[in-house]
């Protein structure tokens, strides 16, 4: 069996890989994840068509976060038993942990189809509605042959339909970042909902802002409680959907979602990774990424001479690679830096996203967020959802139902770990000069290489650039991995 309580295999394992599974089993339940996959392996070893140990293996790859493992297991339970629930259940997990939640409601529904009484696809199909609230379809959008649909259509390499959403959520439910919530209502939300207060003061209506800032931080989050404030529609340019390597389509793949965009105005476009597409025009890029550049500016600039009614934000976490002209005023002039959680948003963070989990009465929300010093709070959403998942499998393998504990959460946090330790690192070698010595002609010479940000983006980016030569700093370094020492293993 792939897993479940009181459901029969298809071919029943030989005992000596059923003793070696259920020792798996037993550290599992004892957070030992490694130690698991390595006798769920030998379990499997012992009986390769041993569909159980390819589930729970499964499982215990998508807890650390090793989804591409994870996928090959529940893949290969699915070709052991096709019509079991459990396999479409792990991957539509595995796709939520990838942000991917219409390809996650897509495997639950299939789970649910094998089982209709699956109670673990039942009730994380609930949850995924729930969260997918924030992005509700809106409207009644047409393709080209006259059908409804709410999903962007591209065929052949061309945007046939472009998907418009509506949000519920408001600046009530962003955590924290308060002074960046009061720049982007004056900046943003004032624009869009009473134009005609900042133009009785001869106030220049903008055209976009930029949210920049580590992975994770909350940057999509808050262009749907921006949606949710204004009312406003907002479309979301996904750069996979518009880049095609035919020349000419991506241009028009562009123009038709700022077409779009002005059939629902107010509507606000929303470009994620806006540096991948609006990349420094350097002689190396290919020319037809060029033209689709040139394309953006193009349509950036029919906003600006009729700004009313139309927003575009665009979201990075590396705003030095954006072209500069993208940067200048009226166009991207506002450039607002979203941190890391503090302290105290982090203990919110675990507080907000635990509210509907049952949770032991001696849970410590403070020590979760000493634990979780200088993570993302992305990385805190997903901490919290693979507890439960830990206890659910838990239960679901052994019939036992308990609350969620703090070692449940450590357990993940341990597994886990900060995304933005690695990003950080990655960044070090753009942002921060540093001073290297060579030998010239037998004589030690300091040689200064400059990071990549020119003397305007240094200013320009000065908050994020002391946010990561403070993470990178040796002293903080140390203070923040015995903080989280200290908050795992001691108090």
């Amino acid at each position: 069996m792939a897993s479940g309580k009181g459901k029969s295999p298809v071919n029943t394992p030989p005992p000596e890989a059923k003793e070696v599974y259920d020792q798996a089993g037993k550290l599992f339940e004892e957070n030992k994840f490694d130690e698991a996959i390595a006798l769920y392996s030998q379990a499997i070893d012992k009986y390769p068509e041993y569909s159980s140990a390819y589930f729970n293996r499964a499982l215990s790859y998508a807890l650390q976060s090793q989804y591409e493992k994870a996928t090959n297991d529940a893949m290969k339970v699915m070709d052991l038993e096709p019509n079991a629930p459990d396999a479409p259940y792990v991957m539509g997990v595995i796709s939520e942990y990838q942000n991917d939640l219409p390809g996650a409601q897509e495997w639950y529904e299939k789970s649910l189809k094998n089982n209709p009484n699956y109670t673990q696809a039942k009730d994380r199909l609930k949850m995924l509605k729930e969260k997918m609230k924030g992005e509700k379809p809106g409207g009644r959008l047409k393709t080209a042959e006259g059908a409804d649909g709410t999903q962007t259509v591209v065929e052949e390499g061309q945007i046939k339909k472009v998907a418009w959403f509506t949000s519920d959520m408001t600046f009530k439910d962003v955590i924290g970042m308060e002074k960046q919530k009061q720049i982007i209502h004056d900046n943003i939300v004032l624009a869009i909902t009473k134009p005609e207060l900042l133009r009785a003061y001869g106030k220049k209506l903008g055209l976009g802002a930029i949210f920049y800032g580590p992975p994770g931080t909350g940057k999509t989050y808050l262009v749907r409680a921006i949606s949710g404030e204004t009312k406003a529609k907002f479309i979301i340019m996904h750069i996979n959907e518009i880049v095609d390597m035919y020349a000419g389509n991506t241009e028009k793949n562009l123009h038709a979602i700022f077409e779009q965009a002005r059939k629902n105005a107010p509507c606000i476009v929303f470009a994620d990774e806006i540096d991948a597409l609006g990349s420094k025009r350097e002689g190396e890029q290919q020319g037809n990424m060029r033209m689709a550049v040139n394309q953006f500016l193009q349509e950036l600039d029919g906003v600006e001479k009729n700004p009313e009614g139309i927003f575009v934000i665009g979201a990075t976490n590396q705003p030095w690679d954006m072209d500069p002209a993208l940067k200048r005023p009226g166009r991207f002039g506002e450039s607002i830096y979203l941190p890391a959680p503090k302290y105290r948003d982090r203990r919110d963070m675990f507080r907000y996203n635990t509210r509907k989990m049952p949770l032991s009465k001696f849970i410590s929300f403070g020590r979760l967020a000493r634990a979780t010093w200088g993570f993302s709070g992305a990385d805190i959403f997903d901490i919290c959802d693979k507890a439960a998942l830990k206890v659910a499998a838990e239960e679901d393998r052994t019939g036992r139902k308990r609350t969620i504990g703090m070692k449940d959460f450590m357990a993940i946090i341990k597994a886990s770990g900060s995304s933005l330790d690695e990003w950080y690192g990655m960044v070090k070698k753009d942002v921060i000069s540093k001073t290297e010595t060579q030998i010239v002609e037998g004589k030690k010479q300091e040689i200064v290489k400059e990071g990549r940000l020119s003397p305007e983006e240094k200013q320009k980016y000065k908050p994020m650039i002391k946010d990561i030569k403070k993470n990178l700093n040796p002293v903080n370094v140390f203070v923040k991995k015995f903080m989280r020492f200290w908050a795992i293993y001691l108090f």
